[in-house]
């Protein structure tokens, strides 16, 4: 394999991989792409990718025009690895009892995930955690957007600067937990919720300077629950609870 190795280099690769059970991918140099299709119930995927302009596929993906990374199923457990600059991780996942570990080293990467959005298995009971070390990325995670993310643990730890980070949840009980250290981040957070245990838990610890957040805790018929440790200078600050009144915005 050393032999051919240089000449490994200069194709452009994709992996394409249908699972039914468990699954470990590595993939190294620049330009890799994983497409991903997963049906049936508690499926164990593990996937690493090294370099720069790396893709994990889905939401019309392109370069090579893939898609999807998309998991169908309940209690799976997905754990993602992107180590460099320029990647994107891209996908649906329709899954009830889910567990993602999402873990990005490196600059200017793209993170767009939504979970159950047509409520196809419900949302409920994800522990997902976003492990995040560079700056200028950006992340993006919509949970239950038609549906409803009962009992949802979500964690954010970002170090670094100038990422931006937007999260939509249909909450059901949800606790999100928000630990940010570095300056210039931008994070956009709502949560909604419509039925009787719909509140919703929101922690944000903060360090760094000229952040700008806005978040919306907004469960009509139940009580929402915020805290906020902040350390820093200049930014902007915009916070509404609102249990069916008319907001005024910020």
């Amino acid at each position: 394999m050393t032999g051919d190795f240089g000449l490994m280099k200069q194709i452009h690769k994709a992996i394409m991989v249908f699972l039914s059970c468990a699954l470990s991918v590595v993939g190294y140099a620049a330009d890799n792409e994983i497409y991903l299709d997963q049906s049936g119930a508690t499926a164990n995927i593990d996937i690493e990718q090294l370099g720069s302009g790396n893709l994990i596929g889905g939401l019309l993906s392109v370069p090579a025009t893939l898609t999807p990374l998309d998991l169908d199923g309940s209690t799976m457990i997905l754990d993602i690895n992107m180590i460099g600059s320029t990647n994107k991780f891209l996908g649906d996942i329709w899954a009830d009892s889910f567990t993602g570990d999402y873990n990005f080293t490196g600059s200017s990467n793209i993170f767009t995930i939504q979970v159950d959005p047509a409520n196809t298995y419900g949302a409920d009971s994800s522990n997902q955690q976003v492990d995040v070390t560079g700056g200028s990325n950006t992340f993006v995670l919509n949970q239950g957007t038609t549906a409803l993310a009962a009992t949802l643990d979500l964690d954010w730890i970002i170090q670094g600067s100038n990422n931006t980070i937007t999260s939509n949840i249909n909450i059901d009980g949800a606790t999100n937990y928000v630990d940010i250290d570095g300056s210039d981040n931008t994070l956009t957070y709502t949560g909604t919720g419509v039925t009787a245990s719909a509140g919703g838990y929101f922690y944000l610890d903060q360090t760094g300077g000229s952040r700008t957040f806005n978040i919306q805790q907004l469960s009509t018929l139940d009580n929402d629950w915020l805290k906020i440790t902040s350390i820093g200078s200049s930014g902007t600050l915009c916070v509404i609870q609102n249990d069916q009144g008319t907001s005024l915005g910020c």
